[in-house]
């Protein structure tokens, strides 16, 4: 039986900021009981428009009706009175506090003038029991897995009595396991009647987990359709307004000489404990190297090793021969490295920086911009308005702040500013990561174009398919060490899936450190 009403209707929504207009007269219906996906490129407007629903941005024009009824969200404190809870891309969660405390926070139950620590403990365990996300109320946030940190925005949403729940992004920073555990979750929860806005770019993900898709391009709503029987490429066209190549071309390998050896390198994490164990390998030249495993085996601390911003306590590192061991990530720079950092918000981007200023940040000391007292301005604008074409970066102008850009665009900003140093080794970590299927086609060929230029790159990625498409070696890393080392011949998702949980890969010689 078909509702009298839809659940949420947002109708004719306009939201224009200085110089882009953000949504143009979209609509959206979303129905009880089901998983709606929001696609659509970076700077489409999707996180806008959710906003919009949320109560953090106010719309210039449009409607929003719950159930057939006006009303008016003015706040995240009304959206959650009408039931919409939101779970960011990036978690509002305070790391010293516990899961409880976390879930908890603003809404406490109390006893008389005190928190009623023991009823809040045990409200947390009924609730993660009724939706089937079973969580340590009393572990820290910050002790816990990012998967399970994405349980507890969830359940911080549903304590408040969340029916529409929307997912910004969900599994840009989950495993592929993670990110089944998440499906399974949505789709228990609309089970019980509660309704999911799910924003992605992951086309496989919305196929295989969402009841209906909405498409959004350059601000307006392309399309609304059932997942059943579309296609990965239907959608991606929609998406981006031509066909997509989603498969990557590359010529065989031709390796020359190692630029990267790494040789028992060992090093302790930021806690004092063992996170990497006598890693040993190389990079040669016009190869890609795929360092795969599940976060938190050793990746970040080697990553931060290589690239000097974390000290190993023995082994070493070399390019091209020279001994960069410990030394500072301006050494390492100028030795030839270039790092796409995995988290682009803290490593990648000084957010309070414009656009054309984070373009420069590596080689505002250099001519002809730099050296001199005072960055050349002129030099800076076109230098950065250069790359933000070549790159498609959406922004307003080069001088819009960083953290004003979609996650996406910010990842665009730090892609080119590494890539156009022209650099003998590339580290590339998470190096698409909430890209858009445009944009991911765009940074895996200029991935490719470095690999047939004769670079070096060394690739971290949680995207089992983007490691199948583009490396020509796969190592695997469990516990800090090397599990196992494929070719792309022999490797498949199943091999590689073994060696990440420490067993062998039949076909995979494992390394032995």
């Amino acid at each position: 039986m078909t509702e009298p009403h839809p659940f949420i209707e947002m109708r004719g929504i306009v939201k224009q900021f200085p110089g882009v207009l953000a949504n143009d007269h979209i609509d959206l219906e979303i129905h009880r009981g089901e998983i709606h996906a929001l696609l659509g490129e970076n700077g489409a407007g999707k996180s806008t428009l959710m906003n919009i629903l949320y109560g953090l941005y106010q719309p210039d024009a449009g409607e929003i009706r719950l159930d057939g009824n006006l009303i008016h969200i003015d706040g995240p404190n009304t959206a959650i009175k009408h039931g919409i809870g939101m779970v960011h891309q990036h978690f509002m969660l305070v790391k010293p506090f516990t899961v409880t405390e976390n879930i908890i926070l603003g809404c406490e139950p109390r006893k008389g003038l005190r928190l009623d620590q023991r009823r809040a403990i045990a409200e947390v365990e009924t609730i993660s029991k009724k939706y089937n996300l079973q969580v340590d109320p009393l572990a820290r946030v910050a002790d816990i897995s990012v998967g399970m940190q994405q349980r507890v925005e969830i359940l911080k949403a549903l304590y408040r009595g969340a029916d529409l729940l929307i997912l910004d992004e969900p599994t840009a920073v989950l495993t592929p396991q993670e990110a089944d555990e998440l499906i399974a979750i949505m789709r228990q929860l609309v089970a019980t009647g509660k309704s999911v806005i799910f924003i992605t770019h992951k086309l496989k993900e919305v196929l295989r987990s969402c009841d209906k898709v909405t498409i959004i391009r350059r601000g307006q709503r392309i399309s609304t359709l059932p997942t059943a029987g579309a296609s990965i490429n239907d959608l991606a066209a929609l998406m981006v307004g031509r066909d997509v190549k989603l498969t990557v071309d590359k010529g065989p390998c031709q390796p020359g000489q190692p630029v990267l050896q790494v040789e028992n390198l060992t090093a302790t994490d930021a806690r004092g404990l063992p996170a990497l164990r006598n890693v040993s390998f190389d990079v040669k030249e016009g190869e890609i190297v795929a360092i795969a495993g599940v976060e938190g085996n050793g990746q970040t601390e080697l990553i931060d090793c290589l690239t000097g911003l974390h000290k190993a306590t023995s082994g070493k590192v070399k390019i091209h021969g020279q001994d960069i061991t410990n030394k500072t990530p301006r050494f390492a720079e100028r030795t030839g490295i270039a790092h796409i950092p995995q988290d682009r918000q803290g490593r990648g981007l000084v957010l309070d920086f414009s656009v054309a200023e984070n373009m420069i940040m590596r080689n505002y000391y250099r001519p002809p911009i730099g050296p001199k007292i005072f960055i050349n301005q002129s030099l800076m604008s076109n230098y950065a308005s250069n790359l933000v074409e070549k790159y498609d970066v959406r922004t307003p102008n080069i001088q819009t702040l960083g953290r004003s850009l979609s996650g996406g665009n910010q990842q665009k900003v730090v892609v080119a500013r590494e890539i156009e140093q022209n650099p003998d080794l590339l580290v590339a970590a998470q190096p698409t990561r909430g890209l858009d299927v445009g944009a991911i086609e765009f940074i895996h060929q200029k991935l490719i174009e470095q690999r047939e230029a004769g670079k070096a790159i060394l690739l971290i990625s949680l995207e089992l398919d983007e490691i199948l498409a583009l490396a020509d070696r796969i190592l695997v890393m469990y516990e800090g060490q090397i599990s196992g080392e494929l070719t792309s011949a022999e490797a498949t998702e199943e091999k590689i899936g073994l060696l990440m949980v420490g067993g062998h890969a039949k076909g995979g010689e494992p390394v032995a450190n």
